[in-house]
């Protein structure tokens, strides 16, 4: 949904992937599912025709875990890898494995939990103002700049092309984006409809 809008906007993206980290939402509940014997913890992460598969691995993790530490250790890594393919599968993203503890994810996912803690949504309108008027202005000026060309030099059109497409693209999907319902958070692979220049 976000692909095409730029570095500025590359923080958008990165809230995407949280869910693969060693300290991210999902995998802190699996930790809790597993300490308490509550595969329930992490089900509202996968969809519901999914839900089979996470209590089969979670059932097999529970019955390993009694073998020892490395075993449990061992157990706890794929269920996981399991949990976290699926969830990603569910929001039609590529399971890339689990990333470690403490990356730098930028400063939106942060902004993000904090207001969830809080409940005021004030740091993260922010913070995406900021992001998005710094990306708008930057491509616009490159769009501006080179707007003006003989219409006999080639050359400079396409230089101007160059700069129009990506900053429409940028503020389109920056829309879709912004306008899209809370509800479509997508849990199946959705095509976005391509803008023709």
């Amino acid at each position: 949904m976000l692909a095409g809008i730029g570095a500025d906007a590359a923080f958008l993206a990165l809230a995407i992937g949280h869910c693969d980290s060693m300290d991210g939402p999902v995998l802190k509940l699996a930790r809790k599912a597993l300490e308490t014997g509550n595969v329930n913890y992490v089900l509202p992460w996968v969809r519901p025709t999914d839900e089979g598969d996470i209590r089969h691995a979670f059932e097999h993790a529970l019955k390993v875990r009694s073998l020892g530490e490395e075993a449990r250790s061992l157990a706890d890594l794929h269920f996981f890898e399991t949990l976290v393919r699926i969830h990603r599968a569910g929001e039609g993203e590529p399971y890339t494995g689990l990333k470690p503890s403490g990356r730098d994810l930028g400063p939106a996912i942060a902004a993000a939990d904090r207001a969830l803690d809080d409940g005021s949504p004030d740091a993260v309108v922010r913070l995406l103002i900021e992001a998005m008027r710094h990306g708008v202005h930057e491509r616009l000026r490159a769009a501006m700049s080179r707007k003006s060309f003989d219409v006999n030099d080639v050359a400079a059109g396409r230089r101007y092309v160059d700069s129009y497409v990506p900053y429409v693209h940028y503020v389109e999907k920056l829309w879709e984006a912004a306008s899209a319902s809370a509800h479509a958070h997508h849990h199946a692979p959705q095509a976005a409809p391509e803008h023709a220049h």
